[in-house]
């Protein structure tokens, strides 16, 4: 298929503009979007231990297996809709394009009702358990819970629509909107928190109504822009549509940060058990994942960029350009997660310190995060290795190298390293696992000939 035919009146940018800056024009916005959005939650971190306490600290750090979960239901809809729809957008065919923007705002509807109802039946249980019994934690996490999980339509749409305009070539647009969007979310969380003195819930307000904000600025840019899908494309076709290939494509993604939140579970359960300050420890675990988390956005970033350039090449037949692109988001990704694995192992203390003058807390990051980070530098090329392939339609090697590490390698370390060594060594599961993930993604490059690959249809290849 030409590249003419592919673009009909519409130019596709990701099948004519020169790869390097294709790649750059997607990649660098995308990540000032979601660098952004982690730079809050770090903030939001500051606000609360330094304002707050370490109670509260730990409070919304034991949140977090919670919103991992939102986060990666906000993925199941939002990257499998992705893979689809810039293949039907390379391939010309926007009214296949608007049929599965229909179907995974169906599908956003289902999952939040499922959500809300999960929550309202077990989430105070739930909470407690994670908590280890310790009800002064658990109550204010409670609390914060249930307001994230009351404004989950509006992440879960946020999500769809954000994907969906990163696909049509608008990812500067993205990126502007984020930083307005984000640093209002600061001001908000900041008069909550330490003005208006709502405690943790106060930070939960402030990111649903910057949710809310950013939900109806993306509606508006759509409405007036003719070259992007239009809304009424909602309602042109089945809001079931296509719902069995977004989640195909959609679920290894998510089931990785289901695994993020497995992984983080376990190591609160364990700390739960061993640990005989708890709360410090659950306080400075929160401030790693923090960390970590802002450190994970760029090369996400980097990860969903190749997913758009390739599913849009593959869809034209250009997978000259697709693996191009992969080279060069290969390289970036492992300089970035190198100069993460250097801060962490010399300045984890230092980064403690900006989230709690407790010193228990702050020694506790830098033994925390020292170890964790040890073999950090791999962990960006496998996960952009992961998403050319959930593009090009294989979501079982997709599923391989997203799952394997959080659903098995790190929760059955963490089990055996705490029983054998206590919370000390604890922490060496997560470099463990990136080793053993190492030799696992290498395997499947060299055997699959990964730049050999040919294009596929848009049915998942299940068996590859």
């Amino acid at each position: 298929m030409s590249v003419r035919r592919a673009a009909n009146t519409i130019e596709n940018p990701f099948l004519t503009l020169p790869v390097r800056r294709l790649f750059l024009s997607n990649a660098l916005p995308m990540a000032v979007v979601m660098s952004t959005s982690g730079l809050l939650n770090v903030v939001d971190g500051i606000f609360v231990g330094r304002f707050i306490g370490v109670q509260a600290l730990a409070a919304v750090s034991l949140a977090f297996p919670v919103v991992m979960l939102l986060t990666a239901l906000t993925t199941l809809a939002g990257g499998g809709m992705s893979s689809l729809l810039a293949r039907h957008l390379g391939k010309g065919s926007r009214s296949a394009a608007g049929a599965v923007f229909a179907g995974a705002h169906g599908l956003v509807l289902a999952l939040s009702a499922v959500v809300i109802l999960g929550a309202l039946t077990l989430g105070a249980g739930t909470v407690s358990f994670l908590a280890a019994g310790n009800e002064a934690v658990a109550e204010p996490a409670g609390d914060y819970l249930l307001i994230l999980i009351l404004g989950a339509p509006v992440q879960f749409g946020l999500g769809l629509h954000a994907d969906a305009l990163r696909n049509e070539g608008r990812s500067g647009f993205i990126a502007l909107l984020s930083v307005l969007v984000n640093l209002l979310n600061v001001a908000a969380n900041y008069i909550a928190i330490v003005i208006l003195d709502l405690g943790v819930s106060g930070s939960a307000i402030g990111t649903v109504a910057a949710q809310i904000i950013g939900l109806a600025l993306l509606l508006v840019v759509r409405t007036r822009n003719p070259a992007l899908l239009p809304l009424s494309a909602i309602w042109h076709a089945s809001w079931l549509t296509e719902w069995r290939q977004i989640l195909s494509l959609g679920l290894p993604l998510c089931l990785s940060f289901v695994g993020m939140a497995l992984v983080a579970s376990t190591v609160l359960l364990a700390i739960g058990n061993t640990a005989a300050h708890h709360d410090t420890y659950v306080a400075a675990y929160g401030v790693v994942t923090r960390i970590l988390g802002l450190a994970f956005l760029p090369q996400m970033a980097l990860a969903l960029t190749t997913q758009s350039i390739t599913g849009n090449n593959v869809g034209a037949g250009r997978m000259d350009r697709a693996h191009a692109a992969l080279r060069l988001a290969i390289g970036c990704a492992f300089l970035w997660c190198l100069g993460v694995a250097l801060a962490g192992m010399l300045a984890g203390e230092t980064l403690g310190a900006l989230f709690s003058e407790d010193q228990e807390v702050v020694t506790a990051v830098g033994a925390i995060i020292r170890p964790m980070t040890a073999l950090y530098a791999v962990s960006g090329p496998i996960l952009v290795i992961a998403m050319h392939f959930q593009a090009m339609g294989h979501p079982l090697r997709t599923a391989v190298l997203t799952l394997v590490k959080p659903w098995l390698l790190t929760p059955v370390l963490v089990i055996a390293l705490n029983a054998h060594s206590g919370l000390q060594g604890l922490w060496f599961a997560f470099p463990g696992a990136d080793a053993a993930l190492l030799l696992v993604a290498l395997t499947i490059v060299f055997r699959g000939r990964v730049f050999d690959a040919t294009p596929t249809t848009l049915r998942p290849k299940e068996g590859s």
